[in-house]
């Protein structure tokens, strides 16, 4: 089963030899993995918001772009789908430290081991899955959040604050009754049946007690 959910996995080369990229994307094919070679950073960097999350590996020393400026130029907002690994030389630790600054997940010294790089990407795709199924929930709690009027949002601040109903009604200045009608629209807006469930959605949004 592992093997099935990994051979939808797409991994991306960035290196200029065209060797390097041959015989990684063989490997990388072999272990079912969907390898997609760039021969520039560049090249990389123009397609990055229409390709599929995965992995990239990249090599630290390149012409025009080298894997350095590349990490500087990396949208933030990219970053979370795309899991970087910098291929460095031997001996060349302090790049690799100023890589893994600018954002890199890991390094590789070259020659590295066939069995050290699928390692470090099975981890990094489990990884990566897991961070994109939390940011998938994430955004769909902000989205049930946002309909929400403003005085249910008040209400959800204060069910993710611990009170209760009545609680809530002192806290705003409301009756009961008028809390209690506020807490049912609150949970057919967001969809939910219970309170339990509506602190969860509220907590996937980033809401925390104050």
């Amino acid at each position: 089963m592992a093997e099935a959910r990994r051979s939808a996995r797409p991994v991306y080369i960035i290196d200029d030899d065209a060797v390097v990229r041959r015989s990684t994307s063989f490997l990388l094919s072999s272990a079912r993995y969907q390898p997609r070679a760039f021969m520039a950073a560049g090249d990389f960097l123009d397609e990055a918001h229409l390709l599929a999350p995965g992995c990239v590996l990249v090599d630290i020393r390149m012409p025009e772009l080298d894997g350095l400026s590349f990490l500087e130029r990396f949208p933030d907002a990219l970053r979370l789908r795309f899991p970087i690994i910098m291929i460095t030389a031997h001996g060349d630790l302090p790049s690799a430290v100023r890589a893994m600054k600018l954002g890199a997940r890991d390094f590789l010294e070259k020659p590295f081991e066939e069995a050290a790089l699928l390692g470090l990407l099975g981890s990094l795709s489990d990884e990566l899955a897991s961070a994109l199924m939390a940011d998938g929930a994430r955004q769909d709690a902000l989205g049930r959040i946002a309909r929400l009027t403003p005085r249910e949002s008040e209400f959800l601040r204060t069910l993710v604050e611990g009170q209760s109903t009545k609680q809530a009604a002192h806290a705003l200045g409301i009756s009961v009754r008028t809390a209690e009608m506020h807490r049912g629209n609150l949970f057919d807006h967001l969809g939910v049946r219970s309170v339990a469930e509506a602190i969860r959605i509220a907590v996937q949004a980033g809401w925390l007690p104050r």
